[in-house]
């Protein structure tokens, strides 16, 4: 099963990681993906850039709304991902508490990946998506 794990922290969070070596967090990161790696249950792993340097798309109006940065409010960002091939959930939450990113304003929300094998086979855009699939070789 594919489980991804979403970091997530808050504004404080972030800038509290500023203070440390880029050379420094790179090796301590790089040793967990290391040791997923190792494991053989590493399939994905990226961070985002700030999010000040995003836009949001807004749906709630026609046509919609694009803004600079963030959310409104921000409390909690989402700062990179790992999709992770594990044999259940609680293994994705093992992997999840040896994460080096924590403290105060530190998360991680863990949620399992969908298949194309979960969506009705007979629809026709699930057969093209599955042909899509099979010939960039991602099946």
């Amino acid at each position: 099963m594919k489980y991804m794990l979403i970091m997530r922290a808050t504004d404080e969070a972030f800038a509290g990681m500023m203070d440390i070596d880029v050379n420094e967090m790179i090796e301590i990161v790089g040793r967990y993906n290391q040791e997923m790696i190792q494991a053989g249950v590493l399939l994905a792993a990226e961070g985002l850039d700030d999010a000040n340097e995003g836009v949001v798309v807004d749906y709630s109006s026609e046509p919609p709304v694009v803004t600079d940065g963030p959310y409104g409010e921000t409390k909690e960002l989402f700062g990179g991902f790992y999709i992770l091939d594990v044999a259940s959930k609680e293994e994705a939450v093992e992997w999840a508490k040896r994460s080096p990113m924590t403290g105060a304003g530190f998360k991680t929300e863990i949620r399992r990946v969908t298949t194309i094998d979960e969506m009705p086979q007979d629809n026709e855009w699930i057969k093209r998506e599955r042909s899509w699939r099979e010939s960039t070789g991602q099946l």
